[in-house]
């Protein structure tokens, strides 16, 4: 034998036909891939883009949707404002004008009996002229009348007072709700749009 060697074509064809039979397929398939990878670069890139365009236009549907019920929100809390403080001034403006017509009722009757006290107590001076002592009792029994008339009528407004201031707080504090309610709103509106906008 001598350093060079001499094969015959035809077997070495058949050898490498033997070969490329014997490789996988997957070989092929993986040159197929190489082949066309540009192709499905594009294609990946272009349903990535599709996916971003999607993405982007469901977070400013949500965005604008979030900013409709906030704004719902708003108007409906404005309006529950608005009749609640329509109804607390109602109710105010009613409540005073009973507690008014209360006082005028009972200083209405405190004063008619006071009159008809000192009426009594003059007519009893007239008949009972000499007897000093009974008129002293007609003046101190009418000047207690006219006392308890007063203190009635003080109480009665007192009573209305306080039934005003509380009914005032209760008012401020449904007020004092709506308005946590309306800022909670707001914050909502201004805040960050959810999973989608922080994936952008």
């Amino acid at each position: 034998m001598t350093s060079g060697c001499v094969v015959p074509r035809g077997d070495v064809l058949e050898l490498l036909d033997e070969i490329r039979d014997a490789l996988p397929a997957e070989v092929d398939d993986a040159q197929d891939v190489l082949d066309h990878r540009d192709q499905l670069l594009a294609k990946a890139g272009a349903d990535a883009e599709e996916m971003l365009a999607d993405a982007r236009a469901r977070a400013e549907q949500l965005v604008a949707e979030a900013r409709a019920e906030a704004q719902r929100a708003v108007a409906d809390a404005r309006a529950e404002a608005e009749h609640v403080v329509d109804r607390g001034r109602r109710a105010y403006d009613d409540l005073l004008a009973r507690a008014e017509a209360d006082a005028d009722r009972t200083a209405a009757a405190g004063k008619a009996e006071y009159e008809r006290a000192v009426s009594d107590g003059r007519a009893e001076q007239a008949r009972l002229v000499s007897n000093t002592e009974i008129v002293q009792a007609a003046h101190r029994e009418s000047a207690r009348i006219v006392d308890a008339a007063n203190e009635e009528a003080d109480r009665l407004r007192a009573e209305c007072d306080e039934y005003v201031d509380d009914k005032l707080a209760e008012f401020e504090e449904l007020l004092d709700r709506t308005m946590r309610t309306v800022n909670r709103g707001r914050g909502q509106l201004r805040g960050p749009v959810g999973p989608v906008a922080a994936g952008r």
